[in-house]
C-alpha cells in the first residue's frame, strides 16, 4: 500500500528493451559506446546570448564527465557556489558532448583555468539570465555503430522510412535508473518508507514514475499500430511545443497536418486532474494507471498536474553512411526532452557495455 492507500499495483518487470518497436525486429546487431567519441551530442539553443549581463555562459565540450560533475569543476574554477551554476539539460558521462552552462558573476569576469583533461571551454558569452532546465531548442547526435552484423540494405530503407514516420517517443532507459532503481525508489517514496527528503532526489523518482506511466501507454499504442495515427478521442499536440488541443472531429486537415508531422498523438504526463481524452483512449489511459495506481495516486498526491507528450518524435536531418560493413555512423536532430535512443532501438539490437545512457536533455 502507498500512503493513500492504494496497492502499488504489479512489480514492474519490464524494462525498455521490452516495450514494442514500431517495426519488426531490429535489422542489425551492433556495438554502441565503444569509445566516448562513439557518441556526440551538441545541444541547439533557442537563441543567442545577448552579450552583456549578470551572467557568463560558457559553451563546454566535456568528455568522460557527467554534467553535475562538470558544474562542480566549473563552480569551483570560477569561485562561486555550486547553485551559482546552472545548464539547459543533463548529458550523458560515456559521450563527448557539447553543451552550455551559466554561472551567476555579476561584475566580474573569472579566470577559468586549469580545467581537469576532459573539460574545455570553447565560447564564453554575457546573458542577462541564468541558464534553465529545458531552455534548448534540442539537440544534433553524431553515433557510431560499431560490429554491425545484418541486413544492411533493409537498414538504410527503414532510416529513410524514420525521416518521414518518426519513432515511438519513449523516455530512455536510464531515466528509469540502473535496473529500474528509480521506480522502486519512488515506490518507497510514495509509500512512506523513504522519507530522506532530498528535494533532487524526489524530482528525479517521480520523473521516473511519470515517465514509465506514459511508456506503459505509448507501448499499447504501438502494439496496436495507433502510436502515429489519429483516434477518435485523442488530445493532439503541436510539433515542438506542450500545447494541445482536443479536436472536435478527424477531418482532412487535421490528417494532413499530421502526415506533415505539425501535430502528433499524445500520451499523458500522469497527475492531478481530468484527462483530456475521451472514449477508448481515455479508457486505455485510465486502465494503465489503475495497473500501476501506486505511481499514479502518488503523483497526484505530490501536486504534479496532468500534462501531454508526443506518442512519436520525428529525426530531423537524419544521415546516415556506413564506413565499411561493420560501421554505421548516424547524425540527426531531436528536439528537447527526447531520446537518441528511441531512434537507435528502432534500427538496432545494439549492447552498450553497461553504460546506460542517450538523453537529449
Amino acid at each position: 500500500m502507498d500512503a493513500t492507500g492504494a496497492p502499488l499495483g504489479p512489480a514492474v518487470s519490464r524494462m525498455a528493451d521490452d516495450w514494442p518497436r514500431s517495426a519488426p525486429a531490429p535489422l542489425i546487431h551492433a556495438r554502441l559506446r565503444a569509445a566516448p567519441e562513439d557518441f556526440v551530442v551538441e545541444e541547439q539553443m533557442p537563441f543567442t546570448p545577448a552579450g552583456a549581463g549578470e551572467h557568463l555562459w560558457l559553451k563546454i565540450s566535456k568528455r568522460g564527465l557527467n554534467t553535475d560533475r562538470a558544474a562542480q569543476i566549473l563552480a569551483k574554477a570560477a569561485g562561486v557556489a555550486r547553485r551559482d551554476v546552472s545548464y539547459a539539460g543533463m548529458k550523458d558521462r560515456h559521450a563527448v558532448t557539447v553543451q552550455w552552462f551559466s554561472l551567476h558573476l555579476p561584475g566580474r569576469t573569472p579566470e577559468i583555468s586549469a580545467l581537469p583533461p576532459g573539460l574545455e571551454v570553447l565560447e564564453a558569452v554575457r546573458h542577462t539570465r541564468k541558464l534553465r532546465i529545458g531552455a534548448l531548442a534540442g539537440n544534433r547526435f553524431t553515433i557510431v555503430l560499431r560490429e554491425c552484423t545484418g541486413d544492411r540494405e533493409a537498414t538504410t530503407r527503414r532510416i529513410e522510412e524514420l525521416r518521414v514516420r518518426g519513432v515511438p517517443n519513449y523516455f530512455g532507459e536510464q531515466r528509469f535508473g540502473r535496473e529500474g532503481g528509480n521506480l522502486e525508489r519512488a515506490r518507497a517514496m510514495f509509500s512512506g518508507a523513504d522519507t530522506s527528503g532530498d528535494r533532487k532526489l524526489r524530482g528525479i523518482y517521480l520523473s521516473a514514475a511519470r515517465s514509465w506511466l506514459f511508456n506503459e501507454v505509448l507501448a499499447r499504442r504501438v502494439a496496436d499500430g495507433t502510436w502515429d495515427r489519429m483516434l477518435e478521442g485523442d488530445v493532439m499536440i503541436l510539433n515542438g511545443s506542450r500545447s494541445f488541443f482536443v479536436p472536435e472531429a478527424i477531418d482532412e486537415t487535421l490528417l494532413r497536418r499530421l502526415g506533415e508531422g505539425d501535430i502528433h498523438p499524445s500520451g499523458p504526463l500522469w497527475g492531478r486532474g481530468e484527462l483530456p481524452t475521451q472514449g477508448r483512449v481515455r479508457d486505455l489511459e485510465q486502465a494503465i494507471a489503475a495497473e500501476h495506481s501506486g505511481f499514479a495516486t502518488g503523483l497526484e498526491a505530490a501536486g504534479l498536474e496532468q500534462e501531454r507528450r508526443a506518442l512519436r518524435v520525428i529525426p530531423k536531418e537524419i544521415e546516415a553512411e556506413w564506413f565499411d560493413a561493420a560501421t554505421l555512423r548516424l547524425r540527426f536532430s531531436l528536439p528537447a526532452g527526447t531520446y537518441a535512443t528511441a531512434v537507435l532501438r528502432e534500427l538496432a539490437d545494439y549492447r552498450t557495455e553497461d553504460h546506460a545512457g542517450g538523453g537529449s536533455g
